[in-house]
């Protein structure tokens, strides 16, 4: 869960903040698990809702990054790929708050564009241009990685 929770915060101390809280959550709404699926599922559910009050009571409405004046195009669903699990982890730990939540919600826990929106309260539009630019900031990230290992490699041939 803690991971969850990482995934939302801007730190790790946030994050074992949500965690706590989400844990205490849990244990105060136990009676309201109703066997309808996985205890783990329910958990995960709480934690997740839990990040996303944290970010609402922190959110900065008008951050910026740079990437709002890119064009929203497509991006090749596979951007990233070639990434593990931890390098992939470690990029998204560093998106802009909005662009992590949206990603988060609808990349990695599988949220449609209007449940992310609600959640986040944010326009659909607006779920689906944060995901577009999420992607192409992580994709950038991915070839500043692909050249600096390139040039740690020297050239046997």
């Amino acid at each position: 869960m803690y991971a969850v929770c990482l995934r939302y915060a801007r730190t790790r101390e946030d994050a074992a903040d949500i965690l706590q809280e989400g844990f205490l959550k849990v244990f105060l709404k136990l009676e309201q698990f109703q066997f309808q699926g996985s205890f783990e599922g329910w958990v995960r559910r709480v934690m997740v809702n839990t990040a996303l009050r944290a970010y609402q009571k922190q959110r900065f409405d008008f951050e910026q990054s740079g990437y709002e004046r890119l064009p929203d195009m497509p991006v090749e669903p596979d951007a990233v790929g070639i990434l593990s699990e931890a390098e992939l982890l470690s990029l998204v730990c560093k998106l802009p708050d909005g662009y992590r939540a949206v990603f988060n919600l609808v990349a990695i826990e599988g949220y449609s564009h209007a449940e992310a929106a609600n959640l986040l309260g944010i326009q659909e539009s607006t779920s689906r241009s944060q995901l577009t630019k999420a992607r192409r900031h992580l994709e950038e990230e991915v070839r500043k990685m692909d050249r600096i290992m390139t040039a740690k490699i020297p050239n046997i041939l």
